[in-house]
């Protein structure tokens, strides 16, 4: 039987020096935003039981998962979302806390993505969930962290901003199942007009059918206000067209220009969601590196309703993409290398660290030979090599 021992499982790689550094620097970067908003960190079991992502309104398939059983024979899965271990978490060791409560996450998740399709089986995250509090201040509070986020490690970003209670309020109205009204959220989600066309050309035409058809160009700015509350108007999605506008012109403030844009055709999840969606996108990369929105039916699942919202970030995109960045340099490299002479070895070891100490980047070389300290430090690039001897330096 042929023996994997020189490959990792597909969908996963190795992580090395400048790729970790990278990570260090954006996660690093993330972190000091979260914390400054007042987040608390945790961390959830790599492994949960099958039952936390099976609740109705996970959005995660069972194809996804991987899964595992314990010595009882109880089903298990590989982690692959942080959201709802955090809402068990909430649910039980967190139950008697003080709401709101302000957590903050970094770790991997694993999706089994059977053809990958340029997407990787094991993610690292961060990620924030602010529970048991509702209303504009709260979504806010979400929303401007996720701005913070994404703005702490790039400058070229744009932010789409929906409202989960459009699509639910217009679909709701048709006469169609929930696995009709699924295959009409993907069409919206993924802007197939043909595909879209085709389902809505099958029901009796409507006034929300006509909406429904125009949700995926509802895009842009304040105009798509005007618009959609004329292609709305009488139905039950105005009221949540009401309150995005309100999250909308309460961001003016920040001057974010286009960077923030209104996208009616943000239907993520309608299972999941119940309020404002939204996805955030750096240049250069393709998907969505942070998406997040209200989802206040989550916690019911586990027996402690309350609000919540919150959002997740790809922190592995933004990495590869900051390492093809030409002006950005992730080299270990000290600027000094320094070699002990025989006997002088402890006192270079603390020569070393002074130079750190006084912002000089140095290493101590562990070779036999100025000889080979100074191969090492040409194939290398280090520019300088140091001798230390103690009779020099004492």
């Amino acid at each position: 039987m042929k023996k994997y021992i020189m490959q990792t499982p597909e969908g996963t790689k190795d992580f090395l020096f400048a790729e970790c550094s990278a990570m260090d620097d954006i996660c690093g970067k993330v972190e000091n935003v979260f914390v400054e908003r007042g987040y608390k960190k945790v961390i959830t079991p790599g492994i949960e039981f099958y039952d936390v992502f099976s609740v109705p309104c996970s959005g995660i398939s069972q194809e996804e998962m991987f899964k595992l059983a314990d010595n009882k024979g109880r089903l298990l899965v590989v982690r692959p979302d942080s959201t709802l271990p955090i809402a068990r978490m909430v649910s039980t060791r967190l139950k008697n806390s003080v709401l709101p409560v302000k957590l903050y996450y970094k770790q991997a998740v694993y999706r089994n993505n059977p053809t990958l399709t340029g997407r990787r089986n094991e993610n690292m995250q961060m990620g924030v969930e602010l529970l048991g509090v509702q209303g504009i201040r709260a979504d806010l509070e979400i929303l401007t962290t996720a701005v913070d986020s994404v703005s702490a490690v790039a400058d070229d970003f744009r932010i789409e901003l929906g409202h989960a209670g459009v699509f639910d309020a217009l679909s709701d109205a048709l006469e169609i199942d929930e696995a009709y009204k699924e295959k009409i959220r993907i069409s919206i989600e993924s802007k197939n007009y043909s595909a879209l066309n085709n389902l809505l050309d099958n029901l009796e035409q409507s006034k929300e059918v006509l909406a429904v058809r125009s949700l995926p160009s509802l895009f842009g700015g304040e105009e798509v206000f005007e618009k959609a509350m004329a292609i709305c108007a009488g139905t039950k999605a105005e009221q949540a067209l009401e309150y995005l506008h309100k999250i909308y012109s309460s961001m003016h403030p920040l001057e974010l220009g286009d960077k923030l844009i209104i996208d009616l055709g943000l239907v993520q999840r309608n299972d999941y969601y119940t309020g404002i969606v939204f996805s955030g996108y750096i240049n250069g990369i393709g998907d969505a590196v942070v998406s997040g929105g209200r989802y206040d039916d989550l916690l019911c699942e586990f027996g402690k309703p309350m609000g919540a919202a919150g959002f997740a970030m790809d922190t592995d995109a933004v990495t590869i993409k900051r390492l093809s960045d030409a002006e950005v340099s992730y080299s270990d490299n000290p600027e000094i290398l320094v070699f002990a002479a025989d006997g002088a070895e402890i006192e270079a070891i603390n020569y070393v660290s002074k130079l750190n100490s006084e912002g000089v980047k140095a290493q101590f070389s562990v070779l036999p030979t100025i000889e080979d300290t100074k191969d090492f430090a040409k194939q290398r690039g280090i520019p300088q090599v140091e001798i230390y001897d103690r009779k020099d330096n004492t």
